[in-house]
C-alpha cells in the first residue's frame, strides 16, 4: 500500500501558511495584513492546536523561503508537518536529499515535500532556468531518480540528459522511513507520467468534481501501468459559515474590492503561463464575474486574481463537509485548505466542520475539557456553565 493511503475511509486536512501575504480582500492593499514570523507563527500554532494534520508553505518568487519558514516553525509547534517545495532545476538533487534529511531530523520526522516544476516561463527565466514544458518535466524526472536513490541510502552514480552525479551519497538518513512522502501536482501528459513513476501521493487544484473524477481515473491507470497504486490530494479554499447566506456575501466581500483592470492585469499573466493546471483553472471563470459559482458549492472568484488554486468551497458546514465527502468518494484523502484572513478560518473551519468529517488526525486540542477556554463558552455570571445550545427566545 502507498505509505499515504489513508484507512478506513479517514481523510486529512492541512491549512496554508500565506507567506506570499493575508488580508480581508482580494487584489487591494486595504485589508491587507503584515505576514512576518510573529504571524506565521500564530497561524502555525493555531492549526497545531486545532488538530490539523500539516500546513503548506508555497514556494516562488512572491514567496518567503518554505525551507526557512519550515525550520522556524518547527521548533514552536508540536504535531504539525510541514509541506516544503523542491524546485528541480533550482537545486540539484543532492543538496535537496541533505535538506530533506536535516529538516526531518531537526522536526522529528514532521516533513512533507511538495515537487514543484513551475508553470510561469517568465519566473523561470528569472530564477535562471530557460527549458521548455517538456524539458522541465524531464528535469524532474532525473531529480527525483536521483533524490530517490539517496533517499534511500543508495550511492548514486548517474547520467541523464540533464543531470549527472558521481558517487552521491546522503551521510545522514531520515527520520520516516524511506524518506518524507512526495506531493506533486500537475495536469499534462508529462507531469501524470511524473506521478505515476516517482510520486507518493498527486494533487489537484479544486475543480468541479466531474473534472476531477476525469483526471483521477487518468493519473490511477498511468500508475497502475507502471506497477504503483497512488493517493490523492486536493488542494482548495473554503469559506464557511454559520449560515450559507452569511458564507456567499463573506464571498462577494472578499472580491468586492477588485476593479476590472485589476482582473484583466493578473488574467494576462496567467495566460503566459504555459502549465495546464492554470489553463484548466482560468477557463473555469474565463475572468469573468457572472459565472464564478462552477459548482454547487464550489466558487472560482478567487482565481480571478490569484494564481494556482483558484476556487472555494463555500457554504454552511454540513454543505461544506458534504461537497468534501463528495471530493474523497472520488478517491481524495487529503485536502490542502486556505482562507482569508488564514488565522481566523482556520479557526472557523476547525471549529465549524472538521467534527463532522472522519478525519485521520486528532481532533486534538478542541476536546480537551481540563481547559476553561475554547468551544465551551464564557462562564455565565461568573458561577454557571453555559449549556451547548439554547433555543433562541422569540422576539415580540
Amino acid at each position: 500500500m502507498n505509505k499515504l493511503m489513508n484507512p478506513d475511509g479517514q481523510m486529512n486536512v492541512l491549512w496554508f501558511l500565506p507567506t506570499h501575504g493575508d488580508g480581508h480582500y482580494l487584489g487591494t492593499s486595504r485589508g491587507g495584513r503584515p505576514v512576518d514570523l510573529a504571524y506565521l507563527t500564530q497561524i502555525a500554532q493555531a492549526a497545531d492546536s486545532l488538530g490539523y494534520y500539516g500546513v503548506l508553505i508555497p514556494t516562488g518568487k512572491s514567496c518567503e523561503d518554505s525551507w526557512l519558514v519550515a525550520a522556524a516553525l518547527a521548533p514552536v509547534t508540536k504535531d504539525l508537518r510541514y509541506l516544503v517545495a523542491f524546485r528541480p532545476g533550482l537545486q540539484p538533487p543532492t543538496l535537496a536529499a541533505r535538506m530533506a534529511a536535516t529538516l526531518d531530523r531537526l522536526s522529528h520526522g514532521r516533513v512533507l515535500i511538495n515537487v514543484v516544476t513551475g508553470g510561469d516561463p517568465v519566473e523561470n527565466r528569472g530564477d535562471g532556468i530557460f527549458l521548455d514544458h517538456a524539458a522541465r518535466y524531464q528535469v524532474t524526472r532525473e531529480f527525483l531518480d536521483i533524490y530517490s536513490r539517496l533517499i534511500r541510502n543508495e550511492i548514486v552514480d548517474y547520467q541523464g540528459q540533464h543531470l549527472q552525479v558521481e558517487g552521491a551519497q546522503l551521510l545522514f538518513p531520515t527520520v520516516q522511513p524511506g524518506g518524507p512522502p512526495l506531493y506533486f501536482g500537475g495536469s499534462s501528459p508529462e507531469a501524470i507520467e511524473v506521478a505515476a513513476h516517482q510520486i507518493d501521493k498527486y494533487l489537484t487544484w479544486g475543480e468541479p468534481p466531474a473534472m476531477v473524477a476525469e483526471k483521477i481515473a487518468v493519473v490511477r491507470a498511468a500508475a497502475a501501468a507502471a506497477g504503483r497504486r497512488l493517493s490523492f490530494g486536493i488542494r482548495l479554499h473554503v469559506i464557511v459559515r454559520e449560515t450559507a447566506a452569511e458564507a456567499w456575501a463573506a464571498a462577494d466581500r472578499l472580491i468586492s474590492h477588485l476593479d476590472d483592470d485589476t482582473i484583466a492585469a493578473a488574467q494576462k499573466i496567467f495566460s503566459r503561463m504555459d502549465s495546464s493546471g492554470q489553463q484548466r483553472m482560468s477557463a473555469l471563470h474565463q475572468g469573468r464575474r457572472d459565472q464564478l459559482e462552477v459548482s454547487p458549492n464550489l466558487w472560482a472568484g478567487v482565481g480571478l486574481v490569484r494564481g494556482g488554486a483558484g476556487t472555494a468551497l463555500v457554504g454552511d458546514p454540513e454543505q461544506v463537509a458534504a461537497r468534501m465527502r463528495e471530493y474523497q468518494a472520488l478517491g481524495i484523502d487529503s485536502f490542502i485548505l486556505s482562507g482569508y484572513p488564514h488565522l481566523e478560518e482556520a479557526y472557523r473551519f476547525a471549529e465549524l466542520v472538521m467534527p463532522l468529517l472522519p478525519l485521520g488526525h486528532g481532533h486534538a486540542r478542541l476536546s480537551i475539557r481540563g481547559n476553561n477556554t475554547g468551544p465551551f463558552g464564557e462562564t455565565i455570571a461568573g458561577d454557571l456553565r453555559p449549556s451547548a445550545a439554547r433555543p433562541q427566545a422569540a422576539h415580540s
